[in-house]
């Protein structure tokens, strides 16, 4: 008597599950269906909502070193890190709010704030190409600068809270 197999697990899939339970990417994708004020995107899945904030190298290739960012970049680039905000928020009860400044062009900075503490500060450029190669580098990055957030809220908690 033979045993049933099992199917065979994709890799990319099985990666994307786990990435989608991630905590920052919970909190990205309710931040995402909140401003769907339509319901066009209710029938969608997460990853779909998500996919498009995957760039992969080819595409990344594909789009020109210079140029400017529209709309929609924009949007998802401002959600990001709104959502980096709210996870920070999340954990240490504290307001972290996103402060962009890009220009027309693409170049900027961005700074999240608790208080008077800044506890994220970046120069940015080339916003048009703004993306992450897949769901899993998506979470590890909001993961990475929530983490490094509430670390710099934990050794200067005095000023994070003034």
């Amino acid at each position: 008597m033979t045993t049933p197999s099992k199917p065979p697990v994709i890799p990319a899939i099985d990666a994307d599950e786990k990435a989608l339970a991630a905590p920052f990417l919970k909190c990205l994708i309710r931040l995402i269906r909140a401003q769907d004020t339509y319901g066009m995107w209710e029938n969608k899945s997460d990853a779909d909502l998500l996919g498009d904030f995957i760039v992969t190298k080819e595409q990344r290739r594909e789009i020109p070193i210079i140029g400017d960012p529209d709309a929609d970049v924009m949007w998802r680039f401002n959600i990001f890190y709104t959502a980096v905000g709210l996870s920070i928020e999340a954990r240490t009860h504290l307001v972290a709010s996103p402060i962009t400044m890009i220009s027309h062009e693409g170049f900027g900075r961005v700074l999240l704030t608790t208080g008077r503490l800044v506890v994220f500060s970046k120069t940015v450029r080339d916003v048009h190409r703004f993306g992450f190669a897949t769901l899993s580098k998506l979470a590890e990055a909001g993961t990475k600068l929530v983490d490094d957030a509430i670390a710099a809220i934990e050794a200067y908690p005095e000023v994070a809270r003034a």
